[in-house]
């Protein structure tokens, strides 16, 4: 099981971490949420919890708790720039169907 990123999701995520100032990583999940019934969370993660996998690439690190990693495995995340707009993508190869809004997804 596993998460990867790519240069640009790792150079966004250190870049973000270096502006906060603090934090072991950041923390990639799900919720119930949507029309399609699960969304994506990103949070900082300052302290780790028990069952938290982590996932290491070039020195950062993406934390992942167990009950999301069955949706998650195989995910990669990454940031891009599309004109003004930027953020996080997910290239998740478990999503079987999505929203119109692309808010909100299920497996």
């Amino acid at each position: 099981m596993a998460v990867t990123l790519t240069e640009s999701a790792v150079n966004r995520v250190r870049t973000f971490l270096q502006n906060r100032g603090k934090g072991v990583g950041l923390r990639l999940g799900i919720k119930t949420s949507g029309c399609s019934g699960l969304a994506y969370v990103l949070e900082f993660v300052d302290t780790l919890n028990e069952d938290d996998k982590v996932f290491e690439q070039d020195g950062v690190k993406i934390i992942v708790d167990v009950k999301s990693l069955v949706y998650l495995d195989g995910t990669e995340l990454d940031f891009v720039k599309e004109g003004l707009n930027e953020g996080f993508k997910f290239n998740n190869p478990n999503v079987k169907d999505q929203c119109g809004c692309g808010e909100s997804f299920n497996v």
